[in-house]
């Protein structure tokens, strides 16, 4: 029993080590194919960062539900999203000039914010709603793929042709082109892009097997494993790209890729639901599921009018909205942890 759990600990640390050192390097690259492609970085860190950096979640999330481990599936999802926004945070308080929110302004920014707050309460009504399927799957998880898929046109569009601007002020960092030392072909990039996403995935799949390990042989309940230890785990490659991001001076591909990686995650319960074949997924949650659905909301909510409001500097260089994030977080944490 003890070796073993010292096995899966140990697959569990390696996984994690694996899919940070592979967001590093995954920040510089959606940098750089959002300068080549023309595409801007709003678009790439929304879709393209946002959806690679999830793969470990998914594969986890996907691998629990055809494991029949359905809590651990769903709250890895929604777990991830939460500690993602709070992620976003200690990006900010990496930032000395100014609060981040304020330096990002984007208007497809604040269009993934509203797009993710509307996934979410989606899943939320799944879940609280009446429970029937069709061959198994709920009516809101074609909802949800297609909410995505509509709202991300919007995000382009609202790159594209803007119908206004967010005021710009001697401290927002502008989405401009940069030139490259020693720049690679596009059709490199690409493949490092790929290549990097199917090893996020592989580490995700053995994250996933050694998580559902250790919360079957600890006693530890799955809402709680998947919650907070996966989706921590799985969402590393967000904090990482985000840190380098902000370091590499790409404050709008910082922002877009923790909100653009949240609403891409919420399709994890969607794919989740079609892999969990006893039936709809979403009725085989507990009451903490719905507790930290509605916390993600909130701290959603707080992020997207930091985004509005702009403040320019605060206590430690993040606004109210990084103080209401991380507090509400941490609390949801202690009490959702220490239910029955």
């Amino acid at each position: 029993m003890l070796s073993s759990l010292i096995g899966n600990l140990a697959v569990f640390l390696a996984a994690g080590g694996l899919i940070a050192v592979i967001g590093i390097r995954l920040s510089g690259l959606a940098d750089r194919l959002a300068d080549r492609t023309g595409l801007g970085e709003a678009f790439v860190g929304a879709v393209l960062l946002g959806a690679c950096t999830s793969l470990p979640g998914i594969t986890a999330s996907v691998t629990a539900a055809i494991d029949g481990y359905p809590t651990l599936a769903i709250s890895n999802a929604i777990g991830g999203i939460a500690v993602q926004t709070t992620f976003l945070v200690l990006a900010d308080m990496s930032y000395p000039k100014v609060n981040l929110e304020h330096a990002a302004a984007s208007l497809p920014n604040m269009m993934q914010g509203a797009l993710l707050i509307t996934l979410l309460a989606l899943l939320l009504f799944a879940m609280i709603g009446p429970q029937f399927s069709i061959y198994g799957v709920h009516p809101v998880t074609p909802l949800l793929f297609i909410g995505y898929g509509f709202g991300i046109t919007l995000v382009r569009r609202a790159r594209t042709d803007p119908m206004w601007q967010p005021r710009m002020t001697v401290t927002t960092r502008i989405d401009e082109p940069e030139e490259e030392r020693h720049p690679r072909s596009l059709a490199l990039l690409w493949l490092d892009f790929l290549f990097s996403g199917l090893a996020l995935m592989v580490a995700g799949l053995f994250l996933a097997r050694s998580a559902e390990w250790i919360g079957g042989n600890t006693g530890l309940a799955e809402s709680l494993v998947g919650g907070f230890l996966v989706a921590v785990t799985t969402s590393l490659p967000e904090l990482v790209t985000s840190m380098a991001a902000v370091r590499r001076g790409a404050l709008v591909l910082a922002v877009s890729g923790i909100l653009g990686g949240n609403a891409f995650d919420t399709l994890f319960a969607a794919v989740a639901d079609i892999a969990y074949r006893p039936g709809s997924i979403y009725g085989a949650v507990t009451y903490r599921e719905p507790s930290l659905l509605a916390l993600t909301i909130v701290i959603s909510g707080i992020l997207l009018m930091g985004l509005l409001s702009r403040e320019r500097r605060g206590p430690g260089n993040i606004g109210f909205e990084g103080f209401l994030v991380l507090g509400l977080y941490v609390a949801g944490v202690i009490i959702l942890g220490t239910g029955d």
